[in-house]
């Protein structure tokens, strides 16, 4: 039997792919721009989401302006309300999130080790 998806799951999903949509779309702020919310995680009352953001492109360095996004919280909030049907909608914190950068430096040190050392595989 399939395991079932607590309610903070579903509403912190469906909040990821609101915000994605939104902050894409409607916000025309240079220093959001390429920005990917990776994960939310919502309070057990639903009251409150920590939003977890992170750059598309990471080639020049984290450029994300994590201050003009919570700047935008209460427009995004508004995003949500208007699209979302939940009777309260959670407060927003923006946290960077540099876990892809960090598998990405990980990747490229496996692949230098593994250079160095020889393909084991042949």
């Amino acid at each position: 039997m399939p395991k079932e998806f607590s309610r903070t799951e579903r509403v912190s999903e469906l909040i990821r792919r609101e915000l994605a949509n939104s902050i894409a779309r409607e916000m025309d702020d240079p220093r959001v721009r390429f920005v990917s919310v990776t994960a939310v995680d919502v309070s057990k009352d639903l009251r409150n989401a920590k939003v977890y953001v992170t750059q598309i492109s990471t080639d020049s360095g984290p450029t994300i302006d994590i201050r003009a996004l919570q700047k935008a919280a209460g427009f995004l909030r508004k995003q949500l309300a208007s699209t979302l049907t939940l009777k309260t909608i959670p407060s927003l914190t923006f946290v960077y999130d540099d876990s892809i950068k960090r598998g990405v430096d990980l990747s490229r040190l496996i692949e230098q080790a593994v250079a160095k050392n020889g393909d084991p595989d042949r």
